[in-house]
């Protein structure tokens, strides 16, 4: 397994037999998250305000704090968010290029004559975690993928292993 941190600089020319780029799942949108905040900065003032009211005045500044904490928190899960995996199968070489949501990259090239899918299956959930295995190495990939998801990939991975694995067919001429 090679791990060097920096892209590869030459493009490579061979047929793709894969390709996939994988991100986290987020279900709330830009659209959504505006939406839920104004919802909860609503309900906060009000609520607020109803506390202002009645004397118990450092409630106001509480539930405004409670804002901003909820804020912070989807502000990093969206960060999170900008992290993905890129797997590449060719004939020659299998490629895993990792980016967090930092922007570092970590590229990974395998010859895929000797890699090998290892799948860690729980009984009632499924795949839980996958792993390309190659001289006695470990490469977990597709983590932030969910099960279903998981089994989906692992399949398209594999045939794809196996048609590099079978080499550069010929169509016979007629």
């Amino acid at each position: 397994m090679n791990g060097d941190n920096g892209a590869n600089p030459v493009p490579h020319s061979e047929p793709k037999i894969f390709a996939a780029i994988l991100t986290p799942h987020r279900s709330l949108g830009s659209t959504g998250f505006l939406i839920l905040m104004l919802c909860i900065g609503v309900l906060s003032f009000a609520c607020g305000i109803m506390f202002l009211m009645i004397g118990a005045w450092p409630v106001f500044g509480f539930l405004g704090l409670d804002m901003l904490l909820i804020y912070i928190a989807f502000r990093a899960n969206f960060r999170a968010a900008r992290a993905y995996e890129e797997v590449t199968v060719t004939a020659t070489e299998l490629t895993v290029r990792k980016v967090n949501h930092h922007g570092k990259v970590r590229e990974w090239t395998l010859n895929p004559l000797w890699v090998r899918l290892d799948r860690i299956v729980h009984d009632e959930f499924g795949i839980e975690r996958l792993f390309l295995v190659s001289r006695g190495h470990r490469l977990l990939i597709a983590g932030f993928l969910s099960p279903d998801e998981k089994a989906s990939f692992a399949q398209a991975l594999s045939a794809a292993l196996g048609e590099a694995r079978r080499g550069p067919t010929r169509s016979m001429p007629d």
